[in-house]
């Protein structure tokens, strides 16, 4: 479980506006934590574990609001891919502003000793969105569908930070990838006898 507290929170959303020009670095968290007012020094012991630690908490933040967002709205009046397509819809929304961020802290998450951190932030994700779209299942099937959905949710993401069309254009791709998933899952099924 990761760490959380307000003070993480403010130290974080403080950082964002620096991480375009100084990327995930000690020198954006401590220009950060200037902006609040607070002693620079702080982020050693609020993100111990450095800029990936920063990293981790941001994505942890950023699926707490998702859920937050995804409370305020009637998912349970939508079919289950809808659910989730829409849960990625507020995950991107909420990200857009900070786009150059997202586009650094994966480049923070793919140098090989955060791999871990990288496939455990991708991992919790894949679990607050299917949380937040209801899932209640306790066998197998936990683990396939947040296997499944991180893979998407990831092709969605790298898509998303790659092609200028923004939300709308990775939704696009996001309904591409959903319907293959449908298309195969309906092929798996056994033949009514």
């Amino acid at each position: 479980m990761i760490e959380r507290s307000p003070e993480r929170d403010a130290a974080i959303l403080a950082t964002l506006p620096h991480v375009a020009r100084l990327g995930w670095t000690v020198a954006a968290m401590e220009a950060g934590l200037r902006s609040l007012g607070e002693e620079p020094a702080a982020h050693r012991w609020l993100f111990p574990r450095g800029p990936v630690g920063a990293v981790e908490a941001w994505i942890d933040l950023s699926d707490r609001r998702m859920e937050e967002a995804a409370a305020r709205e009637d998912l349970a009046a939508l079919r289950t891919p809808q659910r989730i397509r829409r849960l990625i819809a507020l995950r991107l929304e909420g990200l857009e502003p900070q786009r150059e961020a997202v586009r650094r802290a994966l480049a923070v998450l793919a140098l090989p000793w955060n791999a871990a951190v990288g496939a455990r932030t991708l991992a919790r994700t894949a679990d607050a969105i299917w949380a937040a779209a209801g899932d209640s299942s306790a066998d197998l099937s936990w683990y396939t569908r947040r296997a499944t959905l991180a893979g998407i949710y990831a092709a969605t993401l790298a898509y998303w930070l790659r092609e200028p069309g923004g939300v709308p254009a990775a939704l696009d791709f996001l309904d591409r990838r959903l319907a293959g998933l449908a298309r195969m899952q309906r092929r798996k099924r056994p033949a009514a006898a």
